[in-house]
């Protein structure tokens, strides 16, 4: 179905451009079919939401009922299991928050695999081990479906907004029909390469941030200590060479900035929990290629203390706060 769809689409295009016709939006085309979404947690609602608003049908699943309401309210339809979602649509995608919960939703006595229909798109936006997804990919192929791996960057405010950046990785030729669904909830969609390879680059850009992050709650509070006012500070750091994303767009020092986690107690935003889940992940790949990452290490190591000492359920840029803390501040 989903195959026979898409060739119907590049016809109709091509026929369109040679003709001189109007050009006739696929995404019209394909808010007539159902869109399928599992695990409706912070990012996976406002990313379902917004297939909704683009004219998809969606119905949507999760482990935990309460969390499908909002969803259902907007039109949604709600499932009781991934595979009753699968028997209904042809393209899904997957919003989890680690590898057992894919492996479980996929291939688990109510997941996906036992009822998906040949021919069916499967995109997992989960942050996992790059090895799951290809384990996923091959598991689905045995069913004639198809999986691609699609992590976002840019957290719940750019899930909320559209404006969330996806990774992509997967069968080149099946690309352009997974971007259609993506580009209703993200601002920038890369195609990456084969399987895996999305995880591979989220996993990469995470450990960045999280060093990033560290290095700029590090020299955020040296200053202060130093005597400096912090927002003429971050003013100085993000006019001069020093300047990242944390310090510029997502400051960890409350009073900074607004509209940010540290302006509101460290709530919302990326947990710390999953900040260190997701640098195991590059640990874990980092060993498997004898990569050395000391600063990755290193932050690996903060966000499990973290995770330990009260911080597990605060924005992961409470570093800064648990910096202070660690000083008796």
């Amino acid at each position: 179905m989903a195959a026979l769809f898409r060739g119907a689409r590049c016809v109709l295009l091509r026929w369109n451009k040679h003709a001189g016709l109007p050009f006739v939006s696929s995404r019209s085309m394909a808010s007539k079919t159902p869109v399928g979404f599992i695990g409706l947690g912070n990012m996976g609602t406002p990313m379902a939401t917004n297939l909704l608003k683009n004219g998809y049908p969606v119905i949507a699943t999760d482990v935990f009922p309460e969390s499908c309401k909002e969803l259902q309210d907007l039109g949604a339809q709600v499932m009781d299991s991934p595979a009753e979602v699968a028997e209904k649509a042809d393209r899904i995608i997957t919003m989890l928050p680690s590898s057992p919960n894919v492996i479980e939703v996929y291939t688990g006595p109510n997941g996906i695999l036992k009822k998906v229909k040949k021919g069916t798109l499967l995109i997992d936006s989960s942050t996992i081990d790059p090895a799951v997804s290809k384990e996923m990919a091959i598991a689905a192929e045995k069913t004639g479906a198809v999986f691609m791996d699609a992590p976002v960057s840019g957290g719940v405010g750019a899930a909320s907004l559209a404006k969330l950046t996806f990774m992509v990785g997967g069968a080149e030729e099946e690309y352009h029909a997974a971007q259609e669904l993506l580009t209703c909830m993200g601002a920038n969609v890369v195609y990456c390469g084969q399987v895996g390879t999305g995880q591979a680059a989220k996993i990469c850009n995470n450990m960045l941030l999280a060093i990033g992050m560290i290095g700029t709650a590090e020299t955020m509070n040296l200053g202060i200590r130093l005597g400096l006012d912090p927002k003429l500070l971050a003013q100085i750091l993000n006019m001069s060479s020093g300047r990242c994303w944390s310090s510029d767009s997502y400051n960890p020092v409350p009073g900074v900035m607004e509209g940010v986690p540290s302006a509101n107690n460290y709530q919302g935003g990326f947990g710390t929990t999953l900040m260190a889940k997701d640098l195991g992940l590059a640990q874990n790949t980092a060993t498997n290629t004898k990569t050395p990452v000391p600063l990755g290490s290193l932050a690996h190591q903060i966000y499990r203390v973290m995770s330990a000492r009260g911080y597990a359920n605060k924005d992961f840029s409470s570093v800064f706060q648990f910096l202070r803390e660690e000083e008796g501040q």
